[in-house]
């Protein structure tokens, strides 16, 4: 019961401070700052993988949802924007700073590893992963699982061929695996 009335709170929280940062007022801007601000620092180090530029993400994120904050009509909606917000302006901070060379291979080139997904049920360390995976798979990873964009969406927004866009996911999938299964069996040599 406690998590249900600390979630009631929360949202009773976000709905008054959206409400007061629609009228530009800065303790309503600050205290959906305070709510949302880990969340969304963690989805923009997820893309770029530098904590640094991650917070200048959210930063230049933030200052951008407060100038636009008319656009968005209800405090409902509020997280999902601010988060479009971030994943856009993570991905032009990528454009514009990172040289990422897509390879174009057939994935039907790429042995499937969807086998080895249905096995793998112990804890995963995301930001581990993200740290290591490397950019052309995160980005391309992040956008298809985390934002559920599809294939000829991610070409648009990459401006790369959809070809690509599967070929690169196929690759994210077949490098995770391999990672998991270094660590699976780092983990069995340890023990």
């Amino acid at each position: 019961m406690p998590r249900l009335i600390d979630r009631n709170r929360t949202m009773r929280n976000l709905e008054e401070n959206f409400k007061l940062a629609k009228k530009h007022d800065r303790k309503g801007q600050k205290a959906l700052y305070d709510l949302l601000s880990a969340k969304m620092l963690a989805i923009a180090n997820s893309y770029v993988n530098n904590l640094h530029d991650a917070e200048d993400i959210l930063m230049n994120s933030f200052f951008t949802c407060f100038s636009k904050i008319d656009e968005c009509r209800e405090w409902k909606s509020f997280p999902f924007w601010l988060r479009k917000i971030v994943v856009n302006n993570s991905i032009s901070f990528i454009r514009k700073n990172k040289n990422i060379l897509y390879s174009d291979v057939e994935v039907s080139e790429l042995e499937s590893t969807d086998d080895y997904w249905e096995d793998e049920t112990e804890e995963i360390d995301m930001e581990e992963i993200f740290s290591k995976m490397p950019d052309g798979y995160r980005l391309i990873f992040n956008l298809y699982v985390f934002e559920d964009k599809k294939h000829h969406e991610i070409a648009e927004i990459l401006n790369i061929s959809e070809g690509t866009s599967k070929s690169q996911l196929s690759k994210s999938k077949k490098w995770l695996t391999g990672f998991l299964k270094q660590k699976k069996d780092e983990k069995q040599y340890a023990e």
